[in-house]
C-alpha cells in the first residue's frame, strides 16, 4: 500500500485506469437511479469491484511481486470491510429485535394518542430523530419517525413533506455526534483517527445544523391538529431487556476500543453474545405471558432480516474504491484537495459532494486518502459528510428512504426548494466548530 503511489503514474493515466473509472461512475450512476430502475444498489457496485480489481490483476499478472502487492492490498479492503461488516450486523440485528418486540411501534403509537398539533408534532419528531439518531443510526431513526408521520398526517401531503425533510436534516445532524450515528463517523472510529468521546465536541455544530433549518421551516407548517387514530401498542415481552442489552453492547464496544485497543467490532459480537443467550431464555419460556405472540423469538431470524442490500452495497463501494486508490487516483485528488486547496476547504467541499454522490464513498476515500491532518479538521469532515447529504434527498441514505416510504409525498423536488435554507444550516454548523474547536 505505501508504494501505490509509485506506480499512481503508471496506472492513472492507463487504459486500466481509465476503464476503471468508467466502470466506477458507471456503477454509480445505477446506484443513483434505484429510485427510477429499481435495481438494488448493491448489485452494479458489487460488479463494479470485481471488474476494476480483475483489471488491475490482469495489468500485473507477469510481474509476481506487484502481483502480490494487489493480492494484499485486496485482502487489506476485505479485512476493513469485515470489521465494517460485522459491526453494523449486530446494529442491525439489536434493531430488528426491538421492531420485533413492538419498540417503535409503541413509541409511534404514543405520539399518534397524544392529539399533539402538526407544529408540535413537527418539534417533537424533529427532536426524537436527532436525539435518536446517535443510538440507533440515522437510517432507522428517519424510518421509525416517518411512520408516525404517515400515521397522523394521512392526506396532509405538505405536513408529510415538510415533516419528513426536518426528521431527514434532523437525524443526519444527530448522527454526526456518534460514532453509532451514521456509517461515515462509525468508519472514522474504526479507523482509530478519533477516540469515542472526541465526537462529542461536534456537538454543538450539530444542533445548529439542525436548528437553523428547523427554525425556519417550522413557521411554514400549517396550524390546526390531526385526529388522533387512538391505537395503543404495548411493547412485547423482553422489550426493555432488549434495549438495555444494546447500551449494554455500545458501551462494550467503546470499552473494547478505548481500554483493549480491540476493534470495536469484536466489543458488538460479544454483545451479539448478550442477544444470543437472551434470546434463548425468550424462545425457552415462550408461552408463559399474554404479551407473547404466535412466533417465538429467534435471532437468528433477526439477522436474516438485516438490510443485506445495505451491507453488500459497502463491500462494493469499499473494493471499488479501494481499487481506484491503488491506480493512483485518490493520490490525485488528495493532492488537488488537501494540499492545493487546504484542509478546510477540502473538507467543506468533502460535504458538498456528499450531497451528490453519498456520503459513503467520499469518506472511505477521505480515510483512503488519509491526508496529514490535525483532530479539528477530522472532526470538520466528519462533520460535513455527516450533515452535507441533508442538501438533497439523494444525499443521505435516511433521505433515499424516506422517498420510497413516503411516496409521492416527500420528493426528491419537494426537498429541493428547501436545500437553500439547509445549506445555511450547513454553513452555520461549519462556522460554528470553527469558532469552538479549531
Amino acid at each position: 500500500m505505501a508504494t501505490s503511489a509509485d506506480i499512481a503514474v503508471n496506472l492513472t493515466s492507463s487504459s486500466v485506469g481509465i476503464i476503471s473509472v468508467i466502470v466506477f461512475v458507471t456503477a454509480y450512476a445505477f446506484v443513483m437511479a434505484e429510485e427510477v430502475t429499481h435495481l438494488r444498489k448493491s448489485k452494479p457496485v458489487i460488479l463494479s469491484a470485481g471488474i476494476i480489481w480483475a483489471l488491475i490483476a490482469f495489468h500485473f499478472m507477469g510481474n509476481k511481486e506487484m502481483a502480490h502487492m494487489v493480492e494484499a492490498s485486496l485482502r487489506h479492503g476485505v479485512l476493513e470491510y469485515a470489521e465494517l461488516f460485522l459491526f453494523l450486523l449486530v446494529a442491525m440485528t439489536y434493531i430488528n429485535s426491538m421492531d420485533n418486540r413492538d419498540v417503535f411501534n409503541a413509541l409511534r403509537s404514543w405520539l399518534t394518542r397524544k392529539g399533539f398539533t402538526y407544529k408540535q408534532l413537527f418539534v417533537i419528531t424533529g427532536v426524537i430523530a436527532f436525539f435518536l439518531s446517535p443510538i440507533a443510526d440515522n437510517l432507522t431513526t428517519a424510518l421509525v419517525l416517518c411512520a408516525v408521520l404517515l400515521a397522523v398526517g394521512k392526506d396532509n401531503n405538505k405536513f408529510i413533506s415538510i415533516g419528513c425533510i426536518n426528521i431527514v436534516v434532523a437525524a443526519n445532524a444527530g448522527g454526526a455526534f456518534s460514532p453509532f450515528g451514521d456509517i461515515t463517523t462509525l468508519m472514522v472510529w474504526q479507523k482509530g483517527l478519533l477516540n469515542f468521546f472526541d465526537f462529542f465536541a461536534i456537538f454543538i455544530p450539530s444542533v445548529v445544523n439542525y436548528v437553523v433549518p428547523a427554525f425556519i421551516m417550522y413557521f411554514f407548517v400549517e396550524n390546526g391538529t390531526p385526529k388522533s387514530s387512538g391505537e395503543t401498542v404495548v411493547m412485547r415481552r423482553g422489550a426493555k431487556r432488549i434495549i438495555f442489552l444494546f447500551i449494554l453492547t455500545i458501551v462494550t464496544a467503546v470499552c473494547f476500543h478505548n481500554f483493549l485497543t480491540l476493534p470495536p467490532m469484536l466489543g458488538m459480537m460479544v454483545g451479539f453474545g448478550y442477544l444470543s443467550i437472551f434470546a434463548y431464555y425468550l424462545k425457552m419460556t415462550h408461552g408463559n405471558s399474554e404479551t407473547d405472540s404466535l412466533e417465538k423469538f429467534d435471532v437468528l431470524r433477526k439477522v436474516s432480516k438485516a438490510e443485506w442490500d445495505t451491507l453488500l452495497f459497502f463491500f462494493g463501494v469499499i473494493l471499488s474504491v479501494g481499487g481506484l486508490g491503488f491506480i493512483g487516483y485518490l493520490s490525485m485528488i488528495n493532492n488537488f484537495m488537501y494540499v492545493e486547496l487546504g484542509a478546510t476547504w477540502a473538507n467543506v467541499l468533502v460535504g458538498i459532494l456528499s450531497a451528490i454522490v453519498d456520503n459513503i464513498p467520499v469518506m472511505f476515500a477521505v480515510l483512503t486518502m488519509n491526508p496529514p491532518m490535525e483532530e479539528s479538521q477530522w472532526l470538520l469532515v466528519t462533520l460535513t459528510a455527516g450533515v452535507g447529504g441533508s442538501m438533497l434527498s439523494v444525499g443521505s441514505a435516511a433521505g433515499v428512504a424516506l422517498m420510497g416510504q413516503a411516496r409521492g409525498k416527500y420528493t426528491f423536488f419537494g426537498h429541493l426548494k428547501w436545500t437553500p435554507v439547509i445549506a445555511l444550516g450547513y454553513a452555520a454548523s461549519i462556522y460554528a466548530h470553527i469558532l469552538i474547536n479549531f
